[in-house]
């Protein structure tokens, strides 16, 4: 499998595509075929059935103690990419971005490479799994997407910042509820 370059494109709010699931998958077994000591785990809204966003399918390429360099090296050796743009992760908390053509179809991917068991991992599980147990969560993450582009910020960056206060917000409730 060859990950292809990433083309930068303005948010748009896209329906749930079950596709997904099967490319964030091909993508999973390539990256644990080359290294079976990193888990690869689809996060995001695109790993939620019947949850609407942007269309970007994100990865969590996660690591054990000592292998961030081997989850970077894997990464680059598919054809993934080092973010461009202004503020990118830094290469201690790196995300790298590809593409991948499936029948016909284009997926951009954002592979997060995340410590295994860190507290970040076990936020994006919580969040991912949060979103289907609650429907009303799922709605309103939905309706601040929409918002979020109906106010004119289509530019990926400011889309993830704006967006990124509501899961922050999701995740303080949890931590006050527990």
């Amino acid at each position: 499998m060859r990950i292809l370059p990433y083309v930068s494109t303005a948010a748009e709010f896209r329906a749930y595509d079950p596709k997904v699931a099967e490319v964030a998958a091909r993508v999973g077994q390539a990256i644990q075929t080359i290294a079976p000591e990193l888990r690869v785990e689809h996060i995001g809204s695109t790993s939620v059935p019947g949850c609407a966003g942007k269309g970007i399918v994100d990865l969590a390429v996660l690591y054990p103690t000592g292998h961030l360099a081997r989850a970077r090296a894997v990464l680059d050796e598919l054809g993934f990419q080092k973010q461009s743009g202004p503020e990118p992760f830094p290469e201690s908390r790196p995300m790298r971005v590809g593409s991948l053509e499936h029948e016909g179809h284009s997926f951009r991917f954002h592979a997060h490479v995340i410590a295994l068991g860190s507290e970040e991992h076990q936020e994006l599980v919580w969040f991912r799994e949060a979103l289907p147990a609650n429907s009303e969560l799922r709605r309103g993450y939905e309706e601040r997407k929409r918002a979020i582009l109906a106010s004119g910020i289509t530019d990926s960056l400011p889309y993830c910042k704006a967006k990124g206060t509501f899961i922050e917000d999701a995740l303080k409730e949890r931590r006050f509820a527990a």
